[in-house]
């Protein structure tokens, strides 16, 4: 594994998750959920895609563990899906 893999780079850049999410509400669970980490700068939710997808930016390294478990603990799934948003 590498920096970039594991970890939210801060910056402009963020890093796109996937989730398994399907309602509105339950899309603002999660943004809730990690926007209670400490070093994250905002969430952004694109519900338009399927499977729902949110990005993360950062003001400080965030390990990407730290926001599947918070996903977890909303009762549902995350999975990052690229190193940089395109």
């Amino acid at each position: 594994m590498s920096l970039f893999s594991d970890n939210v780079i801060p910056g402009n850049h963020g890093k796109v998750f996937g989730t398994n999410a399907k309602s509105h509400q339950e899309v603002l669970k999660i943004v809730d959920a990690i926007s209670h980490i400490e070093g994250i700068k905002d969430v952004i939710a694109d519900e338009e895609k399927y499977p729902r997808e949110f990005v993360v930016h950062t003001h400080k390294l965030v390990a990407v563990r730290d926001i599947e478990k918070a996903v977890i603990k909303a009762g549902f799934h995350s999975t990052p899906k690229a190193l940089f948003q395109l």
